[in-house]
């Protein structure tokens, strides 16, 4: 990586930096995670994550552990609507498969080696009794024995460990007010303990990076609707892997409980959490409760953001100097696009009153985001604002965006047809093509 490289890269990844200090963060780690060769990176990144002020809590599951270690024992898994049936035999095996994994996962966790992301560190790892679980029952005739679900989280519990440092690790097995064990799935764990302790994401892993579209390309963001239909449709073609599916379905039941955003990445490609998470556009699915762009009315908090976005074109001499003084008085007539607290497109409507008018300017989209048509968003929005206003023309000056304007419905005038202060402020050496748009 040349120098350059690496410095964009950690320019672009600090608002995200500080972004995610002190959230929570419930991160799941399926069995098909654990036994590929990216797993000891993937751990990394997760101390990563706690070394940069995360609050992590590691659930871990064991489904393809516990299958191969009961066709060593000579058991055959038994299962109704997809639900593992668990007898006394079964759960013995899935007590020591979650043992063993529990032990793996803290030693990785507990590595300080040299020339390791953890290299001089000192991690709490904790385990303990945070989920009291309670028996699935009889269903269809069925006893699901051993097979349990949740019934509480020690939500004070979690959040002193957290407060204190510690990275919680929790598996799939757990007690009853009984006594008793049981065997809960990893998702139902991760799920509930993120709606109660009020987590700001949940994320999982699978073979792909996140959720693949008719073409396989990634799918970036779905609402729980429209993943709620994906999840239907992969279940019916059963060609889904089980985890994938399984944290699917956890991250809509999670988003419709308060969590606001689910990310599936893959357990494949090195880094893939950490692209997701410190990237722009991150590299996986994310299931959200609300999209994470949105257009809204411009604040004073906006004006570093928006001078980071006109400064280049200002000094290309595309867009006339704004100061930052002109921007605090001129704030209320910005709209922005804002992704993920980040500034990323800006336009303006400036009212001429006296004569019915309003000017569009200082149009901008971020070089990342000008492929999906950001720009005729906020013109849409601007032109709405005008007519609201009883504007009968909308003008924009312009020098390099003629052939966009007139895409959009404008039309070219002369000097003569802008508002009369306009028309005084006209810059004959910029030369400034002008275009209107009738609204009436």
């Amino acid at each position: 990586m040349r120098t350059t490289e690496l410095v964009d890269g950690f320019r672009h990844s600090a608002p995200y930096v500080n972004a995610h200090r002190g959230k929570t963060f419930v991160v799941m780690l399926g069995g098909e995670a654990m036994v590929q060769p990216q797993f000891r990176a993937i751990i990394n990144d997760v101390a990563l994550l706690h070394s940069l002020g995360i609050r992590i809590v590691l659930v871990y599951g064991a489904r393809p552990q516990i299958d191969a270690a009961l066709e060593q024992h000579g058991i055959a898994p038994a299962y109704h609507n997809g639900v593992r049936i668990t007898d006394e035999d079964t759960l013995k095996v899935i007590k020591q498969v979650a043992g063993a994994l529990q032990f793996d996962i803290t030693a990785r966790l507990s590595m300080s080696l040299s020339n390791t992301p953890m290299q001089g560190t000192q991690l709490n790892v904790v385990s303990g009794n945070f989920v009291i679980a309670q028996p699935l029952g009889v269903e269809d005739g069925v006893d699901f024995c051993l097979s349990g679900r949740v019934r509480r989280i020690d939500v004070s519990g979690l959040k002193h460990q957290l407060d204190s440092r510690g990275i919680v690790l929790m598996g799939p097995i757990a007690a009853s007010v009984t006594g008793e064990s049981f065997n809960l799935t990893a998702e139902e764990v991760a799920t509930q303990v993120a709606v109660k302790l009020k987590a700001d994401k949940m994320i999982g892993f699978s073979s792909q990076n996140g959720i693949l579209d008719r073409d396989g390309e990634v799918i970036a963001e779905l609402m729980p609707n429209d993943a709620q239909k994906i999840f239907s449709k992969m279940q019916e073609g059963g060609q889904a892997c089980v985890g994938t599916l399984a944290f699917l379905k956890a991250s809509i039941d999670a988003c419709r409980s308060g969590v606001p955003r689910c990310h599936l990445v893959s357990y494949l490609e090195d880094g893939a959490l950490l692209q997701e998470l410190f990237s722009r556009d991150g590299i996986g699915t994310q299931i959200v409760t609300e999209s994470a762009e949105r257009l809204r009315r411009a604040s004073i908090a906006d004006i570093g953001g928006i001078l980071n976005l006109i400064r280049p074109m200002e000094e290309q001499g595309i867009l006339v100097r704004r100061s930052r003084e002109q921007l605090e008085m001129e704030i209320e007539q910005f709209m922005v696009i804002e992704r993920d607290g980040l500034v990323i497109g800006c336009a303006a409507l400036y009212p001429f009153e006296e004569d019915n008018a309003g000017e569009f300017a200082c149009l901008v989209v971020h070089p990342d985001y000008r492929d999906a048509d950001r720009g005729s968003l906020l013109l849409k929005n601007i032109i709405s604002q005008a007519r609201v206003r009883g504007y009968a023309r909308l003008f924009a000056l312009t020098t390099r965006s003629i052939h966009w304007f007139l895409e959009h419905g404008f039309e070219l005038v002369e000097v003569e047809a802008l508002p009369t202060k306009k028309k005084q402020l006209y810059n004959y050496q910029r030369r400034s093509k002008i275009l209107a748009l009738d609204l009436q």
